[in-house]
């Protein structure tokens, strides 16, 4: 099996890669997952926010930053297009101290400078709060409008299944193993067959780290996983509140974020994610997570994340998300200092937990933003994680775009749905 472009990954970002290069160029795609179904672990297991882009440093998180803004309307125009849901029920992320209240003022610049409108967003104090969310207690909050509610993982599906009517071939159930480079292609070999490819994307998520290492590209980075977890409240609680409730994370600098109340997209209401560090990407057991942990830890001693497993802060922060998915009640805790109406005990059922990898450089630090890294046939995108699925159609059109760029790929139509590729190129800034 021979083709021009071969994705591995087909998550909300890999499918959408795989969507726009079906349209817009004459390759021969495949995407390979080893997956049951496209969209099977991050993409479903997230919040089904569409991230308006002030929470996110202009600087620090551009490309994010810029494919958070395009992305809302994107997904709007397409869910729209599917008869999907698309719920613009706007989100509140509170303050409850000083520091918080200062926080939200630099949020607040961070949204005008990455596109956001005045209407589009606005600070009230306690009251006013009050008055939009009677049973939510703050000292201040950012209200967005500009936010919605979806269910990424149908939507990936969805855009699976365009990007197949147009010539892309998924391949489910398929585990890319060793990647050899042939001179004028690459040898993917996989536990069903042996693939050859011109050029290779990496979308790979949990596993996009280890795929670049074997490749020889960015041996200087390397990841930490983190399982979010949730709880799903009780009927008596689907009329809490209308939107989602965010708080202020207390230390962003690490990837730890204080549980949220969630809205879903059919009024399902959940508290979470916290931020358990695992050792797989797929750990959403103990035994799994145990049987990779001592090459995992291996790994991180070689590397930068050494750094990290001593750091004082870091291990603190990580014992109290590991008590937190011990206890529901420290976990929902947590959002009753902004939400004191939810009582611990009417949480009766998990919900579903997903698992996200944070990039670390070599100098033991967090990688705030999205990494390109180009090998001889290939891109890895490392570190892609939230807000990757309100991105994930713009950041498709930039990794093609840079594709473009370098020669390694040629844009036959500019039509893409209801897109114009090019357009869509310009605004991201390539």
């Amino acid at each position: 099996m021979k083709y021009d472009i071969t994705i591995i990954g087909a998550g909300i970002l890999g499918t959408s890669i795989a969507y726009f290069l079906s349209q817009t160029t004459k390759s021969k795609v495949l995407v390979l997952d080893q997956a049951p179904k496209a969209g099977f672990h991050t993409s479903s297991r997230n919040t089904g926010k569409v991230h308006a882009p002030f929470l996110y440093d202009p600087e620090k998180k551009r490309i994010f930053a810029k494919s958070a803004h395009l992305g809302f309307e994107m997904w709007e125009t397409y869910c729209k297009q599917k008869n999907l849901p698309f719920k613009k029920d706007g989100v509140l992320e509170v303050a409850l101290d000083e520091p918080g209240i200062t926080r939200l003022e630099k949020y607040m610049l961070w949204g005008e400078q990455n596109g956001l409108e005045k209407d589009d967003i606005v600070l009230l104090d306690g009251t006013d709060v009050k008055k939009l969310e009677p049973e939510v207690s703050c000292q201040k909050a950012i209200f967005c409008k500009r936010d919605a509610s979806v269910d990424y993982g149908i939507l990936t599906e969805y855009v699976m299944e365009d990007a197949k009517q147009n010539g892309a071939t998924f391949l489910l159930n398929t585990r890319a193993g060793h990647i050899s480079d042939r001179k004028d292609f690459l040898e993917i070999k996989t536990n069903r067959d042996t693939i050859k490819t011109g050029f290779l994307i990496n979308a790979a998520g949990g596993m996009s780290i280890d795929i670049a290492h074997q490749m020889g590209v960015r041996t200087d980075l390397t990841d930490i996983y983190f399982r979010g977890e949730y709880w799903k409240a009780g009927p008596e609680y689907q009329s809490l509140t209308k939107t989602s409730v965010y708080s202020v994370p207390k230390h962003p600098e690490y990837p730890f974020l204080d549980p949220h109340w969630i809205v879903r997209s059919d009024g399902r209401c959940e508290v979470g994610p916290n931020a358990v560090p695992v050792f797989s990407p797929y750990g959403y057991t103990l035994s799994e997570d145990m049987k990779k942990m001592p090459s995992k830890v291996l790994e991180m001693l070689s590397s930068g994340a050494a750094k990290i497993l001593f750091d004082s802060q870091f291990i603190s922060l990580a014992l109290g998300e590991l008590l937190s998915s011990l206890s529901k009640t420290v976990m929902i805790n947590q959002v009753r200092e902004f939400l004191p109406k939810v009582d611990p005990k009417k949480f009766k059922k998990r919900g579903t937990a997903g698992i996200r990898a944070s990039v670390i450089d070599k100098d033991g630090k967090f990688v705030p933003d999205v990494v390109i890294a180009q090998g001889e046939k290939s891109f890895h995108i490392l570190n892609y994680n939230s807000p990757g699925a309100t991105g994930a159609l713009p950041f498709a059109v930039y990794t093609i775009s840079q594709m473009k760029d370098r020669g390694l790929v040629k844009i036959e139509q500019d039509r893409c749905g209801q897109w114009s590729f090019e357009k869509i190129s310009e605004m991201l800034g390539k």
